[in-house]
């Protein structure tokens, strides 16, 4: 297989497994496994191919898919027969997304006794039906994502999607597009159709202009009107943020969710992961949004035991660890694209941070323009660019820069008293002390 084109590494190109993507380290591999669920011995299975085909380092991203780097031309066929024989991936051919929806990896069917940790509706079945219907859909970009919200305690609104569904009461949804205009409520077992047609006829909208459309906030409000025949409703009220770490209870069990510093670990790590999830029996591993792994099925004791095990090695175990409120790619020299090491910088950048992340500010650091981390804004944006970041307070990637320095520079002046810490707090981003 040869590597993608120039052309192909464009903005808005997403990486699979049977389309790597050429990086600074190597190729870079995406893994979709299906229904984004594995076993403890999948996982484990995998840390190995990592260390045998690649440089040993893996990846979740933003959209809770798995990622494996330094896989070179001669390792990269081996290891996609591997993971295809195995059933390790869920690989189609195509431009169009791999994996449509976005589900917390904590969704719990709506239980009989009401219970307040159940979801309004299934959302696990809701997503698998979206997929299969999206699969007959072509024309959708390559990231276009579908957000399916239960509506119990594990909120996605601050995840970014073409297409959100929340449930808002049993067994109906609301379905908002480009999180502009809303529509329903409709019934759980009729929103696949809906959602499927929105998706047919944007991706009808989209081939009449493909380079200007890419997704579906690119069209104007009266257009996406169009794509949906449900009644206008009403946003649904925000919810609390979840917890995106910890120990949860989800009806007679319970569930270790465990975050990677920066969506990073070492296939050595990972395997230890693995084992003792092995050992204490657990049925079920599920990717998470917030660049973790959910390990389910397990009694109170042997979730806690895990959460201990996985703190030992570093992982991230609690929900205010301030290095989940830090979004940062590989950066320099991993990226070739990228011009400032980010994710070494990220480090550094979270220590000093520390209180204020704990308290609720969001830090982006990426290596290039294309923020390929975090698409988004943040309250503090830092850009690579020329082995410095420019600063942009509560903005994305191309937005205007305050200043542009080097992390020396930007370690001093982001601590309380300094001038970037203080345009922070007068910006609204900050919300303890500032001194």
């Amino acid at each position: 297989m040869n590597a993608p084109s120039p052309e192909t590494l464009r903005r808005g190109w997403c990486p699979s497994t049977l389309k790597p993507m050429e990086t600074g380290d190597g190729w870079l591999v995406r893994l979709h496994p299906p229904g984004a669920r594995l076993t403890p011995a999948q996982l484990r299975r995998i840390a190995a191919l990592a260390t045998r085909h690649g440089n040993g380092l893996i990846e979740i991203s933003a959209r809770g898919n798995m990622q494996l780097r330094g896989v070179t031309a001669q390792s990269h066929p081996e290891l996609v027969a591997t993971l295809l024989a195995e059933r390790l991936v869920d690989e189609h051919e195509g431009d169009g997304p791999q994996r449509l929806t976005l589900v917390s990896p904590l969704a719990c069917p709506p239980h009989p006794s009401g219970a307040s940790r159940s979801d309004l509706i299934d959302a696990l079945a809701l997503a698998a039906a979206i997929e299969a219907r999206g699969r007959e859909v072509a024309g959708l970009p390559a990231k276009f994502a579908v957000i399916v919200d239960g509506g119990g305690a594990s909120a996605l609104d601050a995840l970014a999607g073409d297409i959100r569904m929340v449930a808002t009461a049993p067994g109906r949804v609301v379905i908002a597009l480009a999180d502009r205009l809303w529509f329903g409520p409709v019934a759980e077992g009729e929103a696949a159709a809906a959602v499927a047609q929105t998706m047919t006829r944007f991706a009808a909208k989209r081939a009449q202009a493909p380079d200007t459309i890419r997704r579906m906030g690119d069209l104007a409000t009266a257009e996406l009107a169009a794509l949906c025949d449900l009644p206008v409703a009403e946003a649904p009220p925000n919810r609390p943020a979840p917890r995106r770490a910890g120990l949860f209870s989800l009806h007679a069990s319970h569930a270790a969710l465990i975050g990677l510093p920066f969506g990073r670990v070492e296939a050595a790590a990972l395997d230890r992961l693995a084992r003792a999830a092995e050992t204490l029996g657990c049925p079920e591993i599920r990717l998470s949004p917030w660049r973790g792994l959910a390990f389910r099925g397990l009694s109170e004791a042997d979730a806690t035991t895990l959460l201990e095990s996985a703190a030992a090695d570093g992982l991230i175990t609690r929900d205010d660890d301030p290095r989940l409120s830090v979004q940062a790619c590989a950066g320099a020299p991993a990226c070739s694209r990228a011009e400032a090491p980010a994710m070494a910088d990220a480090a550094q950048l979270a220590q000093v941070l520390a209180p204020d992340l704990a308290e609720g500010l969001t830090l982006h650091v990426s290596g290039c323009v294309k923020s390929c981390a975090r698409p988004g804004a943040s309250d503090l944006t830092l850009v690579g660019e020329g082995g410095r970041y420019r600063v942009v307070i509560g903005g994305g990637a191309r937005d205007s820069a305050v200043a542009t320095l080097d992390l020396s520079a930007l370690l001093t002046r982001l601590q309380p008293g300094q001038d970037l810490h203080a345009r922070l707090s007068a910006a609204g981003r900050l919300s303890g002390p500032t001194k």
